[in-house]
């Protein structure tokens, strides 16, 4: 089969060595990720030293086994595409120096891509006719944006975290509880078997009209709460507080969500990306706001929040708008995300210079 484009993304912003093979922007031709959840497991963390080592070690190894199963050799590719930022800086100038001395030693272009912006686009391998302009949400473990889209790469930030972003307080609550790391899907596990009602936690939704986000209160109460029972000899059910935790995250996300709707009347569609759009419990309450249903039915209304419990009364008129939700594995860092960032890029003609170098404080 002949392709007009192919395109080789390779992602190492943080603990994920991973790279892919994309065909004419939706022919995913291979994908091959070596994770290192085992190797920081014992840290409760990642470790920036040993994930840029981890990086050295495998590299090599997938990309070449990504252009094997791709039944590809390098001259057939149209360019390399690799994440320059933001994420840990050892981490990412391991796929910089890679990317740049393969795309220069093949002769083909070098394609620096914005790791958030990845997240987004990866929506648009599976749902290649999305419909603009759209709103993101943007929830992972470094960040938590809400952004407009006019286009596919003309797009504006108008909501961000100003403390904790969603997955990393996600990761600190279910190192508190005991869960493992990362935290994401050990709290959904947790969760699904509590009672999300059993405590009452805060919702902060800033000022009247803001689209920023801040987890750093209920992450702190979440750790009173534990403090407190501990002190006073109580032992707390773990999924009762996952529970409770996780849907007090997703309050706050739909609020802003609804907020940031009535803010862009003309949005046409939503779209989900990032670590924590792997949640379910998210996926499919961002399904009922966009299919019409009660917003009230079956949830919890907290007595003490007066702001939560008026905007979650708020109407609008947005059911039945499109939601482009990612695949669970393409949620967390992979390098499908860079090749269809890069493949977007290389129609752009977003060619980056040999000078390229990794930036690990990149923002949008």
């Amino acid at each position: 089969m002949v392709f007009s484009s192919v395109i080789l993304g390779i992602e190492t912003s943080c603990d994920e060595t991973s790279a892919a093979v994309l065909a004419d922007g939706h022919t995913l031709l291979s994908h091959i990720t070596s994770s290192q959840i085992d190797v920081h497991h014992p840290y409760g963390g990642v470790v920036p030293e040993i994930a840029s080592r981890e990086h050295c070690l495998h590299i090599d190894a997938v990309v070449e086994k990504a252009m094997e199963e791709a039944h590809l050799e390098f001259r057939d590719l149209s360019a390399v595409a690799v994440t320059y930022g933001p994420g840990l800086v050892g981490s990412l100038l391991v796929g910089v120096a890679y990317a740049k001395a393969l795309a220069f030693a093949a002769g083909l272009p070098l394609i620096g891509v914005n790791h958030l912006e990845a997240h987004v686009l990866v929506n648009l391998l599976e749902h290649p006719h999305m419909e603009f302009p759209l709103l993101a949400l943007l929830a992972s473990g470094g960040h938590t944006n809400i952004l407009y889209f006019e286009d596919y790469l003309t797009y504006r930030v108008v909501g961000r975290t100003r403390d904790d972003a969603a997955g990393e307080a996600f990761d600190k609550v279910a190192r508190t509880l005991n869960l493992g790391y990362p935290g994401g899907p050990p709290i959904e596990r947790a969760a699904a078997r509590g009672n999300e009602m059993a405590f009452e936690l805060p919702r902060s939704l800033l000022e009247p009209g803001s689209l920023d986000f801040s987890f750093s209160g209920l992450k702190s109460a979440v750790l009173n709460l534990l403090n407190t029972a501990r002190m006073k000899g109580h032992i707390l059910n773990t999924e009762d507080v996952a529970a409770s935790f996780q849907r007090a995250v997703i309050d706050v996300l739909l609020a802003k969500i609804r907020l940031a709707l009535d803010h862009f009347p003309d949005t046409r569609a939503l779209a989900l990306a990032g670590g924590v759009a792997a949640n379910s419990a998210l996926r499919q309450a961002l399904a009922v706001e966009t299919q019409g249903q009660s917003r009230n039915q079956g949830q919890r209304e907290s007595r003490n929040q007066s702001q939560w419990q008026s905007q979650r009364q708020s109407q609008h008129p947005y059911q039945y708008l499109p939601l482009y939700v990612p695949s669970v594995s393409l949620c967390t860092d992979n390098g499908a995300m860079v090749a269809t960032a890069g493949y977007y890029y290389y129609l752009a003609d977003r060619v980056s210079p040999w000078t390229l170098n990794a930036v690990p404080g990149l923002g949008f």
